[in-house]
């Protein structure tokens, strides 16, 4: 009998004695699932950008609180949220209930012990922990997440566009504790190194304009929803001018000039984490963040060694059959030079990505028994962040926002955009990698939130690995370039393996780890010098690509192999997926028990 029901009948078989009310400790189940929600609300309460992220209603005109006092809380909040968790008695949950447990712990557990190294408290925001003490570099901080927030934001009713005006009336707050966090950064000898920051300033710069409505910041105020009247299209056009002309202007001014004239020149020369104070210790704590393992940087750095030699083999098999007989270099040479392999404008390479997509779709049905209902589509990335970023990321959904999945592609310096690497690309980038898992993930039922937009990066980048291989299965990679390509990419993600933890645990130069980059992938000049600054920046994230595509490779050999003709290769699929992201040991125990269950 239901226990809810039993003390209900006890209770009405009482009331002649005086019973009004029968105590019972909630059921476990209830217990948790009421903390997963109060700590749900509690995150998207302090951070609304990632509230407005995930179309999570009612944050929507403010930023995230980055004062001492603010940051504190939120610490404090974390480490109680863990005592909590922790003082459940899990003896009555069943197996799904205690998946929930264990990873809420775990995740919990991981996000208090990156206090030590200044992270910011919030336990599900992404696949990089934000560190306070360097809250800024060429690839995230308030120069990337203001304008991008303000992009995401929904624009159909007159509050939406409220909320716009408050968030850009609200930008010099957050600016100010900005700097605060990077000038205590300074002085605690926390910087980013110098030459990865280089282009930073000029981001910055770049947000601002003459005109205040020819600002991508103020982009939905210059096309209207029906249904807004004309005099309130006025007022709040005016309200966003002004705020962008009066706050928002003179607050990145002043970001500028700090960066420009005092971060800049103060940040640090050496490239490396374990240069860092306890900096062995944070690069440990980052390669089991990103890989959901316990393997050291130098186990990393030899699987990384083993792939490279493995890859090389594949790619001179791929020259010989296009062939090309002028050696490995030549080739190389070759494909980043021959103009056949490159657009000629930023449209041409955005409608060759779309059409990519648009073919890769019905390719989906043979691979897949459940596909996501959120669309997607293929932009172009912001120019100011272009000349600074990778060659293309995917910027999640949110279907109960109205909001589509979206690939951005980088249009920055077309000659060194080929084509040969597009196919590849895009099938990480969108379908069947990130856009398919990660709206699959934000779909799925019954899950707390957390589960559903968990990061895990050597799931979700290891999933996006594993999908650029399918392309074979989905009728890509027909010529031999961009079987080269798709190789390429392959051999990209283990040279991070290399690269990553010779820079950061084994005293390699920045130098020598572009020339190596250079030596085994055809990428082009200016991709692996940002790829190698991405690294120097974020250590450790890059080493979750090949760590996880290697263990999903692994498991379907093993389920090929033990269920021979009772292998489907769609449900196998389904069931990778078909519980949002997970740690790669929670991943082998789901596909082991669903092949025990065959």
């Amino acid at each position: 009998m239901p226990i809810r029901r039993a003390i209900l009948l006890l209770c009405l078989a009482s009331v002649a004695a005086g019973c009004t009310q029968v105590s019972a400790p909630a059921p476990v189940n209830d217990t948790l699932r009421v903390q997963y929600a109060e700590d749900w609300e509690y995150w998207m309460r302090e951070y609304p950008e990632a509230a407005t992220s995930l179309g999570y209603p009612g944050h929507d005109a403010r930023w995230t609180d980055y004062s001492p006092a603010a940051i504190e809380a939120r610490n404090t909040y974390l480490r109680e949220s863990l005592a909590r968790h922790r003082a459940v008695d899990t003896a009555g949950l069943d197996a799904a209930a205690r998946l929930d447990y264990d990873l809420y712990l775990q995740m919990l557990d991981a996000a208090v012990r990156g206090l030590d190294f200044h992270n910011d408290a919030m336990p599900v925001r992404g696949v990089i922990p934000r560190n306070l003490r360097m809250p800024l570099n060429q690839l995230e901080g308030v120069q990337q997440d203001i304008p991008r927030t303000l992009s995401l934001m929904p624009a159909a009713t007159v509050q939406d566009y409220e909320n716009r005006a408050a968030r850009l009336e609200a930008v010099p707050a957050l600016v100010e504790q900005t700097i605060a966090l990077l000038q205590a950064g300074l002085d605690a000898g926390m910087t980013p190194p110098r030459i990865a920051i280089r282009d930073v300033p000029a981001q910055v710069a770049g947000l601002i304009v003459d005109d205040p409505l020819t600002s991508r910041m103020l982009a939905a105020f210059r096309t209207w929803p029906a249904g807004i009247a004309e005099a309130d299209r006025e007022r709040l056009t005016a309200r966003a001018v002004a705020a962008y002309r009066d706050r928002v202007v003179p607050a990145f001014e002043q970001l500028h000039v700090f960066l420009r004239d005092t971060y800049l020149p103060a940040a640090r020369e050496d490239i490396a984490a374990s240069a860092l104070p306890d900096g062995a210790a944070l690069y440990a704590y980052n390669a089991q963040w990103h890989t959901t393992t316990t393997l050291s940087p130098q186990e990393i750095h030899d699987i990384g060694l083993g792939e490279v030699t493995r890859i090389r083999g594949e790619m001179d098999r791929v020259m010989a059959d296009a062939g090309f007989t002028g050696g490995f270099d030549a080739f190389i040479r070759f494909l980043r030079t021959d103009p056949r392999f490159y657009y000629r404008t930023a449209e041409e390479l955005v409608a060759g990505y779309r059409d990519i997509a648009k073919r890769a779709d019905p390719g989906l049905a043979p691979l897949f028994g459940r596909l996501p209902r959120t669309p997607y589509g293929v932009v172009e990335m912001a120019p100011e962040i272009a000349p600074s970023q990778t060659t293309a990321f995917y910027e999640p959904g949110a279907l109960g926002a109205g909001r589509a999945g979206a690939m951005h592609a980088n249009t920055y310096m077309l000659s060194m955009r080929p084509r040969w690497e597009m196919e590849a690309l895009t099938l990480h980038e969108a379908v069947p990698g990130h856009h398919l898992q990660i709206a699959l993930a934000q779909e799925l039922e019954n899950l707390p939130a957390f589960r559903s937009h968990s990061s895990y990066t050597a799931f979700v980048e290891g999933w996006g690995l594993y999908a650029e291989l399918l392309g074979e299965d989905m009728g890509f990679y027909q010529d031999p370039y961009s079987k080269f390509g798709q190789l390429t990419y392959q051999m990209w993600r283990a040279v991070r393996l290399v690269v990553d933890t010779g820079m950061h645990a084994l005293g390699w130069s920045r130098q020598q780890a572009i020339d190596y980059f250079a030596a085994n992938a055809p990428k082009t000049e200016q991709d692996i010098i940002v790829e190698i600054d991405r690294y120097i920046v974020w250590p450790g994230q890059a080493l979750g690509y090949k760590i996880g595509e290697l263990k999903i490779r692994e498991l379907r050999a093993t389920a090929a192999r033990l269920l021979g003709d009772r292998f489907d290769i769609r449900a196998f699929h389904d069931e990778v997926l078909g519980q949002g992201a997970v740690p790669l040991d929670a991943l082998e125990a789901r596909i082991d028990a669903w092949m025990a269950a065959q």
